[in-house]
Formats: structure tokens, C-alpha cells, sequence
């Protein structure tokens, strides 16, 4: 089966929602990719920046809202293998108790939605932000984490931080 890998940030709206939707798109199914927040944005809306660099990227953006990690952490859920913070205060909260306890690295991105009284500014850092996620996930595409054991898992993808 594919390796299920949740992306957190306390909003689930930018740096969540493009590394989902670059993971699902790039690793042609051999990893399931999802984000969640801890507090999820009103409405269920990603940043429509996040969308708009997804798209001007060439991926899709069908399927992407913004959702509560209480959602990942119910027994019908599906398991994860690993759970990724990418935001500082995300990693900083108490999580829920992960059913299957998977694999859990923190990987820090700046907050491009942080620009936004300058929409040109602001669109330049969605779009390095993808672009320092997509490395990171690239670099963890090439490990055969499928192989390794959970610590060796999580060595691996905390080197990668």
C-alpha cells in the first residue's frame, strides 16, 4: 500500500495545502498525501494564493479544503505513516494521540501569507515556499522509507529538516 503522509499547520491553508497537493501530485501514488490544522480556517477556504501557485505549478487543486486534525485522528481515519508539521506553531501544540503511531518530524516553513499588504510580494513567497517544499519532498521521495524501520524512518526525515 501506499505510505500515508499528514501535513499540520495550525491553519491548514497555505504551507499544508501545497505540500498535499504537491506530494499527491509528484509522487504518482506511492505516497497518499493529507493536511489538516489545528485551527482550520472559516469556511474550510485555503489562501487563494495557495491555490493559485497549486495551479500556476500545473497541479490540481480539486479536493484541497482546509480540515481539522481531529478529523486524522479518529479510529475510522485513515492511518498514517507519518505526520509532517510545517509551521512553527503547529509543532508547538499538543497533538492528538495518532491511532497507529506514526512517524512524527517537523520541518519549518515561513508563513507566505505573512506578505499580505503587498499581493506581489505575497506571490513570490507562495511560490518560493513551493518550491522549498517541493525539495524537501523530493529529497524524501528518494528515500526507500518503505523499507526502513519507524526510527530509521524518523532519522531520515529529520535529517531532511
Amino acid at each position: 500500500r501506499n505510505m500515508n503522509i499528514l501535513f499540520l499547520c495550525t491553519h491548514n491553508s497555505a504551507r499544508s495545502i501545497l505540500a498535499e497537493g504537491w506530494l499527491n501530485h509528484a509522487s504518482a501514488g506511492r505516497f497518499k498525501a493529507f493536511s489538516a490544522g489545528s485551527q482550520p480556517r472559516l469556511k474550510q477556504q485555503p489562501h487563494p494564493m495557495a491555490l493559485k501557485t497549486l495551479a500556476q505549478a500545473g497541479i490540481s487543486t480539486n479536493g484541497l479544503y482546509s480540515k481539522s486534525w481531529d478529523t486524522f485522528a479518529s479510529p475510522e481515519a485513515p492511518k498514517m505513516d507519518v505526520i509532517i508539521t510545517v509551521c512553527d506553531s503547529a509543532a508547538g501544540e499538543a497533538c492528538p494521540i495518532w491511532p497507529g503511531h506514526p512517524v512524527t518530524v517537523h520541518w519549518g516553513f515561513a508563513d507566505p501569507s505573512q506578505k499580505q499588504n503587498n499581493p506581489e510580494e505575497m506571490q513570490t513567497a507562495f511560490k518560493i515556499t513551493l518550491e522549498k517544499i517541493s525539495m524537501k519532498l523530493a529529497s524524501m521521495m528518494a528515500l526507500d522509507l518503505e523499507k526502513m524501520n519507524a526510527a530509521n524512518q524518523q532519522q531520515r526525515l529529520r535529517s531532511l529538516a
